[in-house]
């Protein structure tokens, strides 16, 4: 399994268990409204602030996450995208040097 793949299915696990608690929050404040715990408006401001709270950790999360990820590939000795792309352009150089050298042996 990819690394990728496997940051793609945490976050993916993550996105659905705060939809399914969302889900459920919902259910348990609109019992609550009906139970007369809390006002409409009470539990709508409960849900909203328990979301908004959720949202930012787990962006908290998903950035701990990719700083762990680009540490690991580190740690095996992957390339980050600009060290490769300077790679490229230095192989790009050695092959132009290679064939004005070659065009001048066979003049």
């Amino acid at each position: 399994m990819s690394n990728n793949n496997l940051l793609t299915q945490l976050l993916m696990l993550g996105v659905g268990t705060t939809s399914l608690m969302a889900e459920k929050l919902r259910e348990v404040t609109d019992q609550w409204v009906k139970d007369g715990r809390l006002d409409a408006d009470q539990a709508q401001s409960f849900v909203n602030d328990l979301m908004q709270q959720v949202k930012s950790e787990q962006g908290n999360f998903e950035t701990q996450m990719q700083r762990q990820m680009r540490n690991m590939m580190q740690d095996l000795g992957v390339p980050r995208q600009a060290e490769m792309d300077e790679l490229r352009g230095r192989l790009d150089r050695l092959e132009r040097q290679v064939r004005q050298i070659e065009d001048r042996l066979w003049r």
